[in-house]
């Protein structure tokens, strides 16, 4: 929680389009493919279309893997992936959509708490990898170093969190 994930994510996603449109991007260098970009982030509900927030993110879901079929290659990024349905239907539906996604082609990045989701990267190697960003406690509060390390993390801070705002837990 709080470790830049989702900030990442939109980086990656934003270069790519800035670089293909010829304007200067965030990085000492950066070389890319042409690639067309499939973004489900910050996906929200509709009263006025009638839409759940997962029924907004599982259309979204089927445009990005139409988008897979295309020409130009798929850069997909997908933040917190199902998270608005039960850990069950999350897992089998994620498992679904990536592997779908990395038959067709496409490459992306998924961010995700639910650690039960980490298995899918094992199962499609080497074409898929799990990593993780860390925290640590600096003068009694949490503090970030925005290192990307191999790896699932190994521990959770979002009970630290809570705790920090006054929630007790």
């Amino acid at each position: 929680n709080m470790s830049g994930k989702s900030t990442v994510m939109r980086s990656v996603g934003l270069n790519a389009v800035l670089a293909w449109a010829g304007a200067p991007v965030r990085a000492r260098r950066l070389l890319i493919s042409p690639v067309s970009v499939g973004a489900s982030m910050r996906v929200q509900d509709s009263l006025l279309d009638g839409k759940s927030r997962f029924y907004a993110e599982i259309t979204r879901l089927r445009q990005i893997v139409d988008m897979a079929d295309r020409e130009i290659p798929l850069l997909f990024l997908l933040d917190e992936l199902l998270s608005g349905t039960n850990s069950h239907d999350r897992l089998i539906g994620s498992e679904a959509v990536v592997r779908n996604l990395v038959r067709r082609g496409a490459i992306g990045l998924i961010s995700t708490h639910d650690l039960a989701l980490a298995h899918i990267a094992d199962e499609l190697a080497p074409l898929a990898s799990n990593v993780h960003f860390e925290d640590h406690i600096e003068e009694g509060r949490i503090a970030f170093d925005f290192k990307m390390r191999p790896g699932v993390v190994r521990k959770s801070n979002a009970i630290e969190l809570m705790r920090s705002v006054g929630l007790e837990v």
